[in-house]
C-alpha cells in the first residue's frame, strides 16, 4: 500500500503528464520518504493508460542503481535488467557517456520515462558552468524522452549551481518543485524517524605548539585559532574513542527494544575506515563490516549487512544517500566532507522506519562550526543559504566538473548485459599523504573533559 504522500504526489504526475504529451516533472521528498517506489507506482500507471512503452532510470551510484532496478521489478512485476523482455533499467549516470548510439536509436523509437534520481548531483546552464552528467542528460535524454521525473531529497549543490531541467524563482534562486514532502511532514506521518544529532565538544584542549602548549575552551576555538585541522580531530584517538563508545552504548540501548538495530560510521578515508573498524572490534567487542569503493564488490557487501545482524558497517563513500537500511538507527559521522548536502544525506540513511518497537535515529558528530550549522538547520527543507547562486566565471571552483560536490571522481567501466552498456564506479581520490599528516597533527592535541548538546529535531511535533 501506497503511504498518502506516495499516492497524492503519483496522482499529481500523471495528471501533468495527462495534460501534457511531453513534461517534466520535479519531486522533492525528504531522504527516507520512499521516493523510488513513488516513481514506480508511476511507471506503473503510465504502463497501465498506455502512455509508455519503457523506462530508464538513472542515478549517482551503483547501489542506488541497484535498489532502483529492485523496486521497479517489484512494482512492475517483470525483470528490470534491459534484457529481452525487460519494461526498462537501472543505470548509473556514468554510465550515459558509455551507451552508444545503437541503444540511443533504439530507444529513441519508443515513448519512454526517464527517471532521475538525486538529481542534484547534475549541474546545467548556459554560461558554461555545466557538469559532465548535466551535459549528457541535455544533450543525450531531453530530446527523446517523453515524461521525465526527477527526484531528489536535498535539492541543491555545494557549489551553488543550477541543477539540470530545474526551475529557479526569480531573484530568489530557489528551486521550484512541481511536489514537496518535508522532514517535519515525514515526522509527523511517521514515515520518517525524528532525528536527534548528537554535538560532541571538547573542554580544555591543548595543542603541542613547540616549546609551549595552546589551550582552548571548544573545538571551534581550537579549529579557528591554531593550525589544527578538522581532519586531524576525527584521527584523534580519545576523540574517535569517545564518539565510538557513545554510538556503541546508544545502539547498545536500541538493541535492547530492536535486536536487529545497527549502526553506520561514516569514515574519512580506506586507512580511516580500517582503524575504525580494528577499533570496535578489539576495544568495544562489537561485530563490524567495512565498505568501501576498493571492494570488488561493494553490493554484496551491503546487501549482506542489510539482512545480517552484524552491529556495525563503516563505510567510505559507499553509503551516504539512497541506500536503503532500514535497520540503521545510529550514525557515527567522522568524514572530513562538510557540506551540508552530505550532511543531510549521511542523516537520511538512519531516518527511515521499519517495523521494530524502537524508532529512535542518533547521529553523533563533532561540534566543527559548519556541522553545528548544519545540525541546527535540519528542521529547514532547502535552508535560505542553498539557494542557486549567480556568480561570475572567474569564481567556479575547480572541481567543477565532479560528478559529487566533494571531490572530483573518475570513472571505471564495468560491463553489464543491457545492450552491452558499459557501468562506471563511483571512487573517489585517497590521498595517503593526507592520513599521514592528519595521524600526526592529531597526536599534537590533548584532551580534557567531553560535553555533548543534543539537537531533538521536531520535538513539537
Amino acid at each position: 500500500m501506497l503511504r498518502t504522500w506516495q499516492a497524492e504526489c503519483a496522482a499529481q504526475v500523471i495528471d501533468k503528464f495527462t495534460s501534457n504529451k511531453r513534461s517534466h516533472f520535479f519531486c522533492q521528498a525528504t531522504p527516507g520518504a520512499g521516493k523510488t517506489v513513488m516513481a514506480a507506482e508511476v511507471a506503473k500507471r503510465l504502463f497501465q493508460e498506455g502512455m509508455i512503452d519503457l523506462v530508464l532510470c538513472f542515478s549517482p551510484s551503483l547501489s542506488v542503481a541497484e535498489g532502483m532496478k529492485k523496486t521497479f521489478s517489484w512494482k512492475l512485476k517483470c525483470s528490470f535488467n534491459g534484457g529481452l523482455g525487460s519494461l526498462g533499467g537501472s543505470y548509473t549516470y556514468q554510465s550515459i557517456r558509455f551507451l552508444d548510439e545503437n541503444f540511443w536509436n533504439t530507444v529513441s523509437k519508443y515513448r519512454v520515462l526517464v527517471v532521475f534520481d538525486e538529481i542534484h548531483h547534475c549541474s546545467f546552464d548556459d554560461e558554461g558552468r555545466s557538469n559532465s552528467w548535466g551535459l549528457e542528460i541535455v544533450s543525450k535524454i531531453q530530446g527523446f524522452a517523453r515524461y521525465t521525473l526527477a527526484l531528489s531529497g536535498t535539492p541543491w549543490r555545494s557549489d551553488r549551481l543550477p541543477i539540470v531541467m530545474a526551475e529557479y524563482s526569480d531573484p530568489e534562486g530557489k528551486v521550484v518543485c512541481d511536489y514537496q514532502y518535508g522532514l517535519q511532514q515525514a515526522v509527523e506521518d511517521k514515515v520518517c524517524r525524528r532525528p536527534k544529532i548528537v554535538l560532541i565538544d571538547n573542554e580544555h584542549l591543548s595543542v603541542n605548539a613547540g616549546r609551549d602548549n595552546q589551550h582552548f575552551a571548544s573545538i571551534l576555538d581550537c579549529l579557528k585559532q591554531s593550525d589544527v585541522s578538522y581532519h586531524s580531530v576525527i584521527h584523534n584517538e580519545d576523540a574517535m574513542n569517545y564518539i565510538l563508545n557513545s554510538g556503541c552504548q546508544k545502539l547498545a540501548q536500541t538493541r535492547q527494544e530492536s535486536p536487529n538495530a545497527g549502526g553506520l560510521v561514516v569514515a574519512a578515508s580506506i586507512k580511516h575506515a580500517k582503524h575504525i573498524q580494528k577499533r570496535l572490534i578489539e576495544h568495544f567487542n562489537q561485530s563490524v563490516c567495512i565498505v568501501t569503493y576498493h571492494h570488488d564488490n561493494p553490493l554484496n557487501e551491503i546487501e549482506s549487512f542489510r539482512h545480517s545482524n552484524v552491529q556495525w558497517i563503516v563505510s567510505v563513500g559507499m553509503i551516504s544517500e539512497g541506500t536503503d537500511i532500514p535497520r540503521l538507527q545510529v550514525c557515527c559521522h567522522m568524514s572530513s566532507v562538510k557540506t551540508e548536502l552530505y550532511f543531510r544525506q549521511v542523516l537520511g540513511r538512519i531516518l527511515r522506519v521499519n517495523d521494530s518497537p524502537n524508532q529512535e535515529a542518533w547521529l553523533y558528530t563533532f561540534a566543527e562550526e559548519s556541522l553545528v550549522k548544519f545540525a541546527e538547520r535540519v528542521e529547514e527543507d532547502i535552508p535560505e543559504s542553498c539557494s542557486f547562486l549567480e556568480i561570475e566565471k572567474s569564481e567556479i571552483p575547480t572541481c567543477i566538473n565532479s560528478s559529487f560536490e566533494e571531490k572530483c571522481i573518475t570513472s571505471e567501466p564495468r560491463t553489464n548485459d543491457f545492450l552491452q552498456i558499459e557501468w562506471a564506479t563511483d571512487t573517489f581520490i585517497e590521498n595517503a599523504d593526507s592520513d599521514f599528516l592528519a595521524i600526526e597533527e592529531s597526536e599534537r592535541i590533548k584532551l580534557g573533559a567531553f560535553r555533548e548538546r543534543v539537537i531533538a529535531a521536531f520535538d513539537y511535533v
